[in-house]
């Protein structure tokens, strides 16, 4: 037994770990209670930075270790499905922060916005991939019919959604679904519901202030190592948490609003290391980068690749239809 231990500790910290799924902001692609095997191997192997249970998240306090990784054989691609330690937790050590997995839809040195719900990467709208969920907004040709329930969980569709006009509902599903549905003889139109700005939204996005929702949000640039920047009103409020807590540069304004690095005035910044920009497959229920910002690389865990097991707790009975499920 302490020969096993022993293996599968080494195992998991080199070469692979193990998540489960515990909420449906992946879904339809990945569903709660998915059992994944994540490689650390294909961007390379992150050292451990602190002395732990194995197995637990009890640790040794105050003893860590220099951020180290070993290089990979691939580098994080657009549509990876990635598992990091979640940058907003307020555990001081990175790799005892809570994880995460999410969609890389952004990469270091682009531009992303979102467009009434289309993701835009420098300029180029990138399409809903398969199972990919969001908001709908389905008019019918009479307020008085109902939408055939049968029909719609036959299209994975279990919510819908009474709007204040009632020909109009709402429901979430896949693009797929929402054509089909645009083809029923009693539904005139079927469009993306677009979130309207608020004070809500307004506080929640990040960086905050600007107007921003979920579905109308940015352009930002996503930070790269070796970028450069020029340090303004616009730019500090968008970076001064990437390059404080970070990239660990003390920062502060002087009473004349000049912005100082470490205490010395900075006109410029360069990066040190690359960052993501991640979204949740099921768009409208994922609270992603869009709400708390970057993913730095030395929070990258690795690349989730296969669904190992699954556990419906509905029903309580595994999904034998998802066991050594790969991940597109």
């Amino acid at each position: 037994m302490i020969f096993a231990i022993v293996v599968m500790v080494v195992l998991r910290t080199l070469f692979f770990d193990l998540f489960r799924i515990p909420t449906p902001s992946m879904e339809k692609n990945l569903l709660v209670g998915d059992y994944l095997f994540v490689s650390k191997l294909h961007y390379g192997t992150r050292t451990p930075m602190t002395i732990g249970v194995p197995f637990t998240q009890i640790y040794l306090p105050g003893l860590e270790f220099p951020f180290t990784r070993f290089p990979g054989f691939s580098k994080v691609e657009r549509g990876d499905a990635i598992v990091f330690n979640w940058p907003d937790d307020n555990v001081d050590v990175i790799e005892r922060r809570m994880h995460y997995i999410k969609r890389v839809m952004g990469l270091p040195g682009e531009s992303i916005a979102v467009k009434d719900k289309q993701v835009v990467v420098n300029d180029a709208p990138v399409p809903l991939q398969e199972g990919m969920q969001q908001y709908w907004s389905v008019t019918k040709t009479d307020p008085r019919v109902q939408l055939n329930r049968s029909a719609l969980e036959e299209l994975g569709i279990t919510d819908v959604i009474q709007s204040a006009d009632p020909a109009v509902v709402r429901l979430i599903a896949t693009e797929a679904a929402a054509e089909a549905i645009a083809n029923w003889p009693w539904v005139s139109d079927v469009a993306p519901a677009v979130a309207q700005a608020n004070s809500v939204y307004d506080a929640a996005m990040y960086p905050p202030g600007r107007g921003w929702t979920p579905d109308n949000y940015g352009p930002v640039t996503i930070p790269g190592q070796g970028m450069s920047i020029a340090l303004n009103e616009d730019t500090w409020a968008t970076y001064e948490k990437v390059i404080s807590r970070f990239e660990g540069h003390e920062t502060g304004r002087t009473t004349a609003g000049d912005f100082l690095i470490d205490g010395q005035i900075a006109e410029t910044y360069t990066f040190e290391q690359d960052y993501f920009f991640v979204m949740g497959d099921n768009r409208d229920n994922s609270e992603d980068s869009r709400f708390w910002g970057f993913v730095p690389m030395d929070h990258v865990v690795g690349k989730a690749l296969l669904v190992y097991f699954s556990w419906d707790k509905d029903s309580m009975l595994p999904r034998f239809s998802r066991l050594f499920h790969s991940i597109d």
